[in-house]
């Protein structure tokens, strides 16, 4: 059984926002080249290959990738989606040379990468003039907020001043931004930054066990993403950025 598109309208609360900000896009009906940088599984990548585009996903994990192959299978898309195993640092390599694309995803990717300005300079080299990048990131200020609510002040307070919450982790710590951040990144690489969107409002905060109705919640979310002050303390921030066409 093929697997209807997500859109703002479907999608789950928690990505409506970047739905709503994609749809434009990619529901005009003109087939995209689509790069989802760390798609895994294909949480966007196969919606959009259902929605015709032709998606290549790159990402570190084999497993992922063997999901992402499955889902976009039993979607009837798998002629759609192509994966390529690399990361973030090197993604250039991982790609045949000079391929270009219409549409960049790099959704919670940069909190990871070595160097997120190297990476968005990598992905803006990709983009054809005139193509756009989706970015969503952790936000700073909702990572505060989340952590405060849920009786760790200490850690909340570190997050404030971009300090590892938990030092004694084995692994690296994750980054969180802010919109200045990000607007400064971007236009660093070259790109045009849109407004930006609160992604996951209050969905977050709620959990899936809150028993609220979906369409109600997903509808409250695309309303809050744009606005402040609701926005600025959402799970994630979302920009659409252009590569200028001059």
């Amino acid at each position: 059984m093929t697997t209807p598109p997500a859109t703002a309208a479907q999608a789950p609360a928690r990505t409506a926002a970047i739905w709503a900000a994609l749809d434009p896009l990619v529901a005009a009906g003109t087939p995209l080249q689509v790069l989802d940088l760390g798609g895994g599984s294909g949480m966007f990548a196969v919606p959009l290959a259902a929605l015709g585009h032709q998606v290549t996903v790159v990402d570190p994990s084999a497993d992922a990738l063997a999901t992402l192959h499955r889902r976009a299978a039993t979607a009837g898309a798998g002629d759609r989606v192509r994966g390529v195993q690399g990361d973030g640092d090197r993604m250039l390599t991982a790609l045949p040379s000079g391929e270009v694309f219409d549409l960049v995803l790099c959704h919670f990717v940069l909190e990871v990468v070595d160097d997120p300005a190297s990476t968005l300079s990598q992905l803006a080299g990709v983009l054809r003039p005139g193509g756009q990048l989706s970015l969503a990131t952790a936000n700073r200020a909702g990572a505060v907020l989340s952590r405060a609510v849920g009786g760790h002040p200490v850690e909340a307070r570190a997050l404030l001043t971009d300090r590892d919450p938990a030092p004694g982790r084995t692994g690296p710590a994750r980054r969180r931004f802010d919109p200045e951040q990000l607007f400064t990144l971007l236009t660093g690489a070259g790109l045009e930054p849109g407004e930006w969107r609160g992604v996951s409002v209050v969905a977050d905060l709620l959990g899936a066990s809150s028993g609220a109705d979906p369409d109600a919640l997903r509808a409250l979310e695309l309303a809050l993403a744009g606005t402040s002050p609701y926005r600025d303390v959402a799970t994630g921030l979302h920009v659409l950025a252009t590569r200028p066409a001059g």
